[in-house]
């Protein structure tokens, strides 16, 4: 397991309910732990400065807000050498749109998910992708026809379950 602290089953729950409810008070997140308030946020401030929690996001409802699209792009670069992967990456974070970026193995170098506002919006921002010269030479596109399932936590009970200290 990464980082400097050893999670108990206790630090697994509050991160657990963290992620379902980040809104949710000291009081309520201590009761729902089975700690009092006091050690509660003393563990929260911890995890926090640890690094396990990054930010407090709010979630927001993007089909209730505007029509836009969401878009699957895989990409594969030109050149494999080190400089190229870090030119590549370094260019693709200035784009706004673009939600998520993953190196992958496979037949294609980066699975990338962009939101736009429709189909020509999305093809202007991959023309200014493409003009920025960051060693693309090829990329497919998928346009997401309809969302099943989109889980925005991590299943951390059933990720940890079989580590050695019983969390």
């Amino acid at each position: 397991m990464n980082g400097l602290l050893k999670l108990d089953r206790i630090d697994i729950n509050i991160l657990a309910h963290l992620q379902q409810n980040c809104q949710l008070t000291n009081i309520a997140l201590a009761d729902a732990v089975n700690l009092s308030p006091s050690p509660c946020l003393t563990r929260v401030k911890r995890l926090e400065k640890a690094g396990y929690i990054n930010s407090y996001n709010a979630r927001l409802n993007l089909v209730k807000i505007v029509d836009h699209i969401i878009v699957f792009t895989e990409v594969t670069l030109a050149e494999h050498n080190l400089s190229d992967f870090i030119r590549f990456e370094t260019e693709i974070k200035r784009f706004e749109a673009l939600q998520e970026c993953h190196m992958v193995s496979g037949g294609y170098d980066y699975l990338l998910r962009f939101v736009a506002r429709n189909v020509m919006g999305y093809q202007q921002l991959m023309e200014s992708v493409l003009e920025r010269g960051c060693g693309i030479s090829k990329y497919f596109s998928y346009i997401v026809i309809k969302t099943v399932v989109m889980r925005e936590s991590a299943p951390l009970k059933i990720l940890l379950a079989d580590c050695d200290d019983g969390a």
